[in-house]
């Protein structure tokens, strides 16, 4: 048996501007609203379903394992977009990346205050 992830669902309070945020963060397109949710696919058919909530919305992490190349751009873009970025997931080491396990990593914030990760090399790899 194959079991793969689908799709996960991102509470959010405004789900244009957050699928919006992070499509333009990693460089891939956000697709048209469908049913409650506004879907953002990923290269590996694993989509973030971006759905409007009212109320608290608990903080979640996504990491991305992205290439060097790839995280380039990213990089570039949470730098350009003024956002904060940090070394680490408790967001105590800002304005820096780390090397884990050979590659880089970054973390940040998006609109909503999920944690979003993108790293180079898995972890443990």
């Amino acid at each position: 048996m194959s079991i793969e992830l689908n799709h996960t669902i991102v509470r959010a309070r405004d789900k244009k501007v957050s699928a919006e945020f992070i499509g333009r963060i990693l460089g891939v397109e956000v697709s048209p609203q469908w049913g409650p949710f506004v879907p953002v696919q990923l290269s590996n058919a694993v989509t973030l379903d971006f759905m409007d909530v009212e109320g608290e919305i608990p903080s979640q992490h996504y990491a991305f394992l992205v290439t060097e190349e790839e995280f380039d751009g990213i990089f570039q873009r949470i730098k350009d977009s003024g956002e904060e970025f940090y070394a680490d997931p408790g967001f105590r080491r800002p304005g820096e990346i780390n090397h884990n396990d050979g590659g880089r990593g970054v973390y940040f914030r998006d609109p909503d205050g999920h944690s979003m990760e993108a790293i180079t090399r898995p972890y443990g790899g």
